[in-house]
């Protein structure tokens, strides 16, 4: 895919996810008074808040917003599978997890969140999330449903 076709295809990508990233928007902004504060990840194709001060830790993407409570998504974390005890994958990088999950929600925007949740959530059993995860420890794969 060409350069310029492949922007046409990111803008349309930002606009069908658009609801879902008002809500990341929301939520991030509600962390600004309480030592939370943003930047734009132009590789990553979000904005992301940093420093989010609830929640159990990690990073969560709603469309082009990742809603993270630590310093840095450039931080090393477990696979999906490796923390069921189902396999020994090599670390991964979060913001490489989180930069397929944006992908993912740029293709199926405003259906992104039922279809996470009919997958199962967050867990291991997710498509989403194991595809994310092989995003991450390969650079390929964001898709969530292929064999």
């Amino acid at each position: 895919m060409g350069k310029a076709l492949r922007c046409v295809a990111g803008v349309l990508g930002v606009i069908w996810t658009l609801p879902n990233s008002l809500v990341g928007a929301i939520l991030g902004c509600a962390g600004l008074p309480f030592g939370a504060h943003a930047h734009l990840r132009k590789d990553d194709w979000a904005l992301v808040f940093h420093r989010w001060p609830w929640g159990p830790g990690g990073a969560i993407t709603f469309g082009n917003v990742i809603v993270h409570t630590g310093d840095d998504l450039d931080t090393p974390c477990l696979t999906y599978a490796t923390r069921a005890g189902r396999a020994q994958d090599a670390h991964i990088r979060l913001n490489d997890h989180e930069r397929a999950h944006v992908f993912q929600y740029m293709v199926f925007g405003v259906l992104f969140l039922p279809l996470y949740l009919a997958c199962g959530g967050v867990s291991v059993r997710n498509p989403f999330e194991r595809a994310a995860d092989r995003y991450a420890l390969s650079g390929r794969g964001w898709w969530p449903f292929q064999r």
